[in-house]
């Protein structure tokens, strides 16, 4: 026999599946970009012609920050790339890829950091849990240098070689954009970031009186002169 009262419970639930998938759909906050140039002024008023150590990043947004991993290369008693940007929980990698060895380290407070001696294919890595500026060191060879910035939240990026950058997807409101490099130092930028616009934001770096200093190994005393590896 055909059930009258069943037909309007089956239309229910066909409209309830019809629905739910709406309600699942995840929310799209409004975000925008910011995009723009920096510059590095070098010793004599010279422009640096490679600005692909700079970094630039959001100051202060809240935006929760997810696992990422870097890589810094040890090859031919360097570190390559010499700088490289993660988000706090981020993870280095550090592979040796010379036949001889390395100590990456770092005594940079709360990222303190020690490799130990390995060398080609080892690879070690750390996870940084603290934002700010590491400074690498190798505590054989003292022309070994580099830096890991360790950010907030995961709104950061390199610059280009030409000094031209972008960051999307941040959340629409006024910040202040930082860009950050070893010679020239620090620069900031206030910018109003409209839902889906994009904002621009320029910086001058002056590096011009940069000093190298002269680097402690990890146990806070001069290199030997007589390198072993």
């Amino acid at each position: 026999m055909y059930n009258r009262a069943a037909l309007p419970l089956r239309q229910v639930a066909a409209r309830a599946a019809l629905i739910v998938p709406i309600f699942a759909l995840p929310a799209l906050l409004p975000a925008g970009t910011i995009t723009g140039k920096v510059e590095l002024v070098d010793k004599g008023g010279r422009k640096a012609t490679d600005l692909s150590d700079v970094v630039v990043y959001v100051d202060g947004a809240r935006v929760k920050p997810k696992p990422a991993t870097a890589t810094m290369i040890m090859k031919g008693k360097a570190f390559n790339p010499h700088v490289v940007v993660v988000p706090v929980g981020g993870t280095v990698q550090f592979p040796n890829e010379d036949p001889i060895f390395h100590n990456a380290f770092s005594v940079s407070g709360d990222n303190r950091f020690d490799m130990e001696l390995y060398k080609r294919p080892k690879v070690g890595s750390f996870t940084f849990q603290h934002p700010g500026i590491v400074k690498v060191y190798c505590n054989i060879h003292p022309q070994m240098s580099a830096v890991v910035l360790v950010r907030d939240n995961p709104l950061f990026t390199k610059a280009a070689m030409d000094g031209s950058f972008t960051i999307e997807n941040v959340p629409a409101g006024k910040y202040v954009v930082k860009a950050w490099h070893e010679r020239g130092g620090e620069a900031g930028s206030e910018v109003t970031v409209t839902d889906t616009g994009t904002v621009q934001a320029s910086f001058t770096l002056d590096g011009s009186t940069y000093k190298s200093v002269p680097h402690k190994n990890k146990f806070g005393k001069n290199y030997s002169t007589d390198e072993k590896y």
